[in-house]
């Protein structure tokens, strides 16, 4: 008996592995079909109507309030919308209302925190007065004023840094892209897609040109128009470089192979200035936290052995 229920439970066991070796050798060719339909370009290259949409889709405000907003602050200057809706964009935030709500909520903290912090004195058991409470006031305004600017060039500085170590990693990629023998269109193509999960934000940005080429923008004014969206050093000496090389006829290959060898010395030489410098913050530290605990470890026992000795002596003398 226990033979035949060894030998069924053998059976199962086999049964079952080989079930679930079917199973794994079926996702495995499945996900591999997916992956050689996505490389050769399942869906067409260029962008459809529903991509282009995005640029050229009315970028008029029509809500009443905001439209009111925009009449009735600094918005209403051509100069300064201008100005804000370029540092909303280089923020990553590109919705056409934006600059709008962007005013209204710096006026709404501006005049919310001040008056929540006059409702709190009025149910506090010792309120302020006087210039306490006028001084708390005025400092809660200026948070509210301060704090939505702050936090846009945060973001401003920190997508500028993310798209500077993105992007040499996808010019290695454009390189290869060109020399193999796609176009330049079709390069930022391959690129924005390839590394769509890795690197986004310069994903997002090849993205762009190619959406404003589609939309019967020129080559030149596309790439300046990313140059300015990102306002990094390597991404404009990048789009002076394709400008020049358009307009002199000469090797986009060859031109991209050269830059892409420098950007990765300037890479290198960035490292290596980050490494140099670790020695000289490790000071900080070291003086404010190392250095204190050596010395009240060498000179704690010559002044216990002082306070002991010297102790009686004065206690005897007086």
């Amino acid at each position: 008996m226990s033979i035949a229920l060894l030998f069924e439970l053998a059976i199962e066991l086999i049964t079952f592995g080989i079930v679930v070796a079917a199973s794994v050798a079926l996702i495995n060719r499945v996900m591999a079909q997916a992956t050689v339909r996505r490389r050769l370009g399942e869906h067409a290259a260029a962008p459809t109507r529903q991509q282009t949409s995005g640029l050229v889709k009315d970028g008029q405000v029509t809500n009443p309030f905001l439209l009111w907003v925009q009449r009735s602050t600094s918005l209403s200057d051509t100069k300064d919308r201008a100005k804000l809706t370029r540092d909303l964009a280089m923020g990553g935030i590109r919705n056409p209302a934006a600059p709008t709500l962007y005013v209204v909520l710096r006026f709404g903290l501006a005049i919310g925190l001040p008056l929540g912090f006059l409702l709190m004195q009025q149910f506090a058991s010792k309120p302020f007065s006087g210039v306490l409470l006028i001084g708390g006031a005025l400092a809660f305004c200026g948070v509210g004023l301060i704090t939505p600017r702050a936090l846009l060039d945060n973001r401003i500085n920190a997508r500028k840094t993310q798209l500077e170590q993105e992007f040499p990693d996808a010019l290695d990629l454009m390189v290869v892209c060109v020399e193999a023998g796609l176009g330049l269109e079709s390069a930022f193509v391959r690129v924005s897609r390839e590394v769509g999960e890795s690197h986004p934000r310069i994903a997002e940005e090849f993205d762009r040109v190619v959406q404003e080429l589609a939309a019967g923008r020129s080559r030149a004014d596309a790439l300046r128009a990313m140059a300015e969206r990102t306002d990094v050093e390597s991404v404009r000496s990048f789009v002076a470089l394709l400008i020049q090389t358009d307009t002199l006829g000469t090797s986009i290959g060859q031109t991209l192979r050269t830059y892409s060898n420098e950007m990765r010395d300037h890479r290198m030489l960035t490292a290596e200035e980050k490494a140099m410098r670790i020695p000289v913050l490790l000071t900080i530290p070291l003086v404010a936290c190392i250095l204190p605990v050596i010395l009240t470890a060498l000179l704690l026992p010559a002044g216990l052995d002082v306070a002991r000795n010297l102790g009686p002596a004065l206690k005897g003398g007086g």
